[in-house]
């Protein structure tokens, strides 16, 4: 709900909302769809065309953008019929504490999670136990909206989770996993040694046909683009390494497809790499791929920079092979400036527009100067006296 958070009129009274903070640069109609979604948009549509829905007493359009304090007048009356408010899930008390376990940093805008191997982030088939599930453990009261996923990690892989608060902020954390502005670092152990100590894997990835989409491959001509950056940080002999990698895009299964796919797979991913992701001897067969670190700026201002410790048979495998965990602290690989925004492109190409305007009128300016001094020298120079007789 809105700051106002005041209780929805009876019929045929005109309400009013005031626009909350996390709303703030939110589309009128986005507003609508968020807090009341009961009004489609072709009534949003309708009421803005005939003035009915007003802004800070001024007529609006369906895409005009709201400013944080603005106050909405709403018409009365609802086009259809109001949807149930979602039925929240009564947790168990075990499962409020794996939920409250999972917790290794909070901010007004998110909630920060070291997910487990072996938990999914989303149900799906057959699939019961979930960290959406869990959500609802950090919902207070029925006026605290329920904290939303904004983006996955594979059920077999741990690490850092981000949990947006609210739809606002869910929004605009979003945008930066989108516009590749978040930066992620993931540790892996993977079998054998790269014949490079670091370098870019650039191979486009589609799902493979005959799995219903539940493996992909490398597809160099139908594949949706994919990067991944990669540093050796340490070696076991010939027999494994450990990486840092930072996926330079975000496709399913990327870094699994990527390690495999340069020949050495991840430790304990059998299902890219078969039985040869397996090592002899103590080491566990669970997958060894951890996301490490996450670094993204916050809705609100400020950074959150969050490290997730290494699960319980990752950490034993480390130990195992005699790996210095100081040796890396999961910095960012990255070492170019993160892909520009859209807004950011088009004031770049606004700004260059009026760069080549002002140049061009200064070489006018310049031609124009130029001819009228040659006028001007023109008729300064004496005329020649004609030859002829003295």
């Amino acid at each position: 709900m809105p700051d106002s958070e005041q209780q929805r009129p009876e019929k045929g009274e005109v309400r009013q909302y005031t626009v909350a903070e996390d709303d703030d640069g939110i589309r009128l109609d986005r507003w609508f769809k968020r807090h009341l979604p009961e009004v489609g948009f072709a009534a949003v549509a309708r009421w803005a065309r005939t003035g009915q829905v007003r802004v800070d007493g001024a007529r609006a359009k369906p895409e005009d953008r709201l400013v944080t304090g603005q106050t909405l007048r709403i018409p009365p009356g609802n086009p259809a019929k109001a949807k149930a408010p979602r039925k929240r899930r009564e947790l168990t008390e075990d499962e409020r504490q794996q939920a409250l376990g999972m917790v290794i940093a909070e901010t007004p805008a998110a909630i920060v999670l070291n997910k487990p191997p072996g938990l999914a982030t989303q149900g799906g088939s057959k699939t019961y136990s979930h960290v959406d599930g869990l959500l609802d453990a950090f919902v207070e009261n029925d006026e605290t909206p329920r904290p939303r996923l904004v983006h996955r990690l594979d059920k077999d892989t741990s690490g850092v989770l981000l949990i947006a608060r609210t739809p606002g902020s869910a929004a605009a954390f979003s945008k930066r996993f989108s516009g590749r502005s978040a930066k992620k670092v993931y540790w892996a152990l993977v079998v054998g040694v790269p014949e490079q100590s670091m370098g870019v894997i650039d191979a486009p990835l589609a799902k493979q046909p005959g799995t219903g989409g539940e493996k992909m491959h490398v597809d160099m001509e139908g594949g949706q683009p994919a990067k991944t950056r990669y540093r050796i940080v340490e070696r076991a002999g010939n027999s494994a390494a450990w990486l840092e990698l930072e996926p330079l895009t975000g496709r399913t299964h990327q870094l699994r497809v990527h390690c495999a796919a340069m020949g050495h797979p991840i430790v304990g991913d059998g299902k890219y790499g078969g039985q040869d992701a397996f090592l002899t001897g103590s080491v566990s067969r669970k997958m060894h791929l951890h996301a490490r670190r996450l670094i993204i700026s916050q809705p609100g201002g400020g950074q959150l920079d969050v490290t997730a410790d290494l699960p319980e048979h990752f950490a034993s495998t480390m130990e195992h092979l005699g790996f210095d965990l100081s040796l890396s602290d999961a910095e960012p690989l990255r070492d170019d400036p993160p892909p520009k925004t859209k807004a950011e492109k088009k004031q770049d190409a606004k700004q260059h527009a009026k760069q080549y305007r002002k140049a061009r009128r200064g070489e006018r300016r310049s031609r124009t100067v130029s001819k009228g001094a040659a006028k001007s020298k023109a008729r300064a120079k004496p005329k020649a006296k004609p030859k002829g007789r003295r």
